[in-house]
């Protein structure tokens, strides 16, 4: 398609309008923007309690990919050798793919810093896994012990165990996150994008575990965990990650505490449900997945549009005080907007693409801002930290409309 590149201001074409809606503002309009341009500066306890943050990221980072090494250790022995990893491993990454894949296009409104999807994948694919592995294992011996029998102490583990202890270490990496890193966890779609990359990576390990285990049937296998049902553990865990997510909304700054167990339980009823109805009638497969996974992709729909409208009424506040335009408004509050403004300022060029996106974050990351201080739980340094997403988001529009 031919891009159509104004003298001024954007369009993908010309006379093309949104669903009736305006495009960002010129050069003109930018220039009737009155603000006052300040230089700000970090404060030394900020600093520090930032490099905390570093620190406790890396620990976590390092802990789960020692615990996904030791993982992959022993189940390297069970395979006869590292050898013996890859074709379980090729096929543990394509529902991996399929599940990292839909979190992306989740979380592309505002996505969460990599470095905390990469500890939160870790930790499920190492820290959960390798404690599940050991808590399930020991727990059907000691029922097969007291039973003598071999199918009631593996009902035991899958039911009971099995979900405690799997939700358990899934919904502790993501309490990890939300306590230490607050500031990203920014509500209930947040929640469910770090709860998913968390319990994606303890699939992807256990799937490995399952393929090597399970190598006679590989095919059957991969079709009933890697096709059939890829989503499975994502849907787990996202209910405790939800709880933790909505807890941001509420008055009380430690809601946390009473909805984190709430959503726990949630998890392990679910997973306790699957383990025990499905794991012995497949024929209701169709009857309860098909339809708790369309409720699960309705839910995330639902959420991610108010967050949307959260955002548009936020930035209209700013809007009013003269730092943004409404046809900026326009653009910074729906998907098509977004990419169309990103592709206008990549036509120009390298910088005024990154100075779009720069905007375009920088406004979001304002909008959550102003969000929380409304909601009662603004920061003590909320007002060095508004003043710098608007020097950004002032910076940002010069960049891209060739001022500077």
């Amino acid at each position: 398609m031919t891009t159509y590149r104004p003298a001024d201001g954007w369009a993908p074409r010309p006379g093309y309008t949104p669903k009736g809606r305006g495009l960002p503002l010129s050069k003109g309009q930018a220039d009737g923007i009155t603000y006052e341009h300040s230089v700000t500066w970090t404060q030394p306890e900020t600093i520090a309690r930032s490099r905390r943050k570093d620190y406790a990221r890396y620990g976590l980072t390092v802990l789960g990919g020692l615990g996904l090494l030791i993982m992959l250790w022993v189940i390297a022995a069970q395979a006869g050798g590292a050898s013996g990893l890859l074709i379980p491993t090729l096929l543990a990454l394509i529902p991996l793919g399929i599940v990292l894949g839909s979190v992306i296009w989740v979380d592309r409104w505002e996505p969460e810093p990599f470095g905390l999807l990469l500890t939160a994948f870790l930790w499920g694919a190492g820290v959960a896994t390798l404690i599940s592995m050991l808590v399930n294992t020991t727990s059907s011996s000691l029922a097969y012990g007291a039973t003598g029998d071999p199918y009631q102490a593996n009902t035991f583990s899958a039911v009971i165990t099995a979900p405690l202890v799997e939700e358990g270490t899934k919904g502790l990496g993501v309490l990890l996150i939300f306590l230490i890193w607050r500031r990203n966890f920014d509500g209930p779609v947040d929640g469910v994008v770090y709860a998913a990359v968390c319990a994606a990576g303890f699939a992807f390990a256990e799937n490995i575990l399952y393929f090597v285990k399970y190598q006679d049937s590989i095919i059957m296998t991969f079709v009933l965990r890697g096709v059939a049902s890829p989503f499975a553990h994502i849907m787990f865990t996202a209910s405790t990650g939800l709880a933790l997510g909505l807890s941001t909304g509420m008055r009380s700054r430690q809601a946390w505490v009473w909805m984190a167990p709430l959503g726990l339980a949630g998890a392990i009823g679910m997973h306790a449900f699957w383990n025990g109805v499905l794991g012995t009638r497949p024929a209701a497969y169709f009857a309860v997945e098909v339809p708790l996974f369309i409720g699960f992709v309705s839910l995330v729909v639902a959420l991610r549009a108010a967050e949307q409208k959260t955002l548009r009424n936020r930035l209209i506040d700013y809007a009013r005080s003269g730092w943004f335009v409404p046809t900026e408004i326009e653009m910074l509050s729906t998907f098509t907007g977004r990419r169309l403004a990103r592709d206008w300022a990549g036509c120009i060029g390298p910088r005024q693409g990154i100075a779009m996106a720069d905007f375009q974050k920088a406004a979001s990351e304002l909008a959550n801002l102003r969000r929380r201080a409304m909601q009662g739980h603004a920061e003590a340094d909320f007002q060095v930290r508004e003043q710098a997403l608007l020097d950004r988001v002032v910076q940002a529009r010069r960049v891209y409309l060739g001022q500077v």
